[in-house]
């Protein structure tokens, strides 16, 4: 299954939000193997996601029993495993994480750090090729981590909340 591209929830945005929502539209829509995508504040919001309905869908009571991996899961998934990550580094003093890795039987979980504590947080396909997606990943990094102002994180998690 194919993540969706970003919808009209990214719509009335300024300039730099447009410009993420579409660096994530690329990112879903050009690396094939790609489930589901999200970009986490460093306190754990999601900010941006590809599949914003099914974020919608999951934070309503009762909500959806839809297949696990929408980006509200994938957020909490991303957000977490980000701090379980730091921990392990500094108790190990090994400085900063980067990125994380996952490979599972039925798929992949990537992690890539952004500038500003931020993660970004991709679901894969058993049979992506791993090193295209870390790839694409740190190109979006690269790209969104210097605009990723406080700002822009706070206009963005109101897009996300009023998309709700």
């Amino acid at each position: 299954m194919k993540a969706q591209a970003p919808t009209a929830y990214g719509q009335g945005l300024s300039s730099q939000a447009q410009n993420l929502h579409w660096l994530l539209t690329n990112l879903v829509e050009e690396v094939p193997g790609i489930r589901s995508v999200a970009v986490v504040s460093s306190d754990g919001l999601l900010l941006l996601s590809s599949d914003p309905d099914r974020a919608e869908e999951a934070a309503r009571p009762g909500g959806s029993d839809g297949p696990r991996g929408s980006s509200a899961d994938l957020a909490t998934i991303v957000s977490g495993l980000g701090s379980l990550t730091n921990g392990a580094a500094k108790l190990m003093d090994g400085g900063s994480v980067k990125q994380t890795m996952i490979t599972m039987d039925e798929g992949s979980l990537f992690v890539m750090s952004i500038s500003d504590g931020s993660l970004l947080g991709v679901h894969a396909t058993p049979d992506c090729d791993m090193s295209v997606i870390a790839y694409h990943m740190a190109l979006f990094v690269g790209r969104a981590g210097h605009v990723l102002t406080p700002e822009l994180r706070s206009e963005l998690r109101k897009s996300m909340e009023s998309a709700q």
